[in-house]
């Protein structure tokens, strides 16, 4: 089973916060390793973080506070099964994340 380190998702945020950041593909695993979110504006701001399956993601964080200029880390081990998802967004577009795991096929 090859075991592939990635990046699963690297980008800005939308203000929509149920948007699909990754897919698990078909006959994969994801082990997701790290999540960075870093807001580039120099007012606070709010992010909200789910896994799972689509339609009933378990949240992560939700509606959290992100100060301005500033980068929160998640460090975890959460193993997530083909087709489930990774969902996110912010209240401002100058919020990005960065989603680090490995692909198990």
């Amino acid at each position: 089973m090859p075991a592939t380190p990635k990046p699963l998702f690297r980008g800005a945020a939308t203000t929509t916060t149920t948007t699909v950041l990754y897919t698990v593909p078909a006959s994969t695993t994801t082990i997701v390793s790290n999540i960075a979110i870093t807001n580039t504006a120099a007012s606070a701001a709010t992010f909200t973080l789910g896994m799972g399956t689509a339609g009933s993601n378990t949240a992560l964080q939700t509606t959290t506070a992100i100060a301005a200029n500033a980068t929160v880390y998640i460090d975890l081990k959460q193993a997530l099964t083909a087709t489930q998802t990774i969902t996110g967004g912010a209240s401002a577009v100058t919020v990005s994340f960065h989603v680090s795991g490995v692909e198990i096929v």
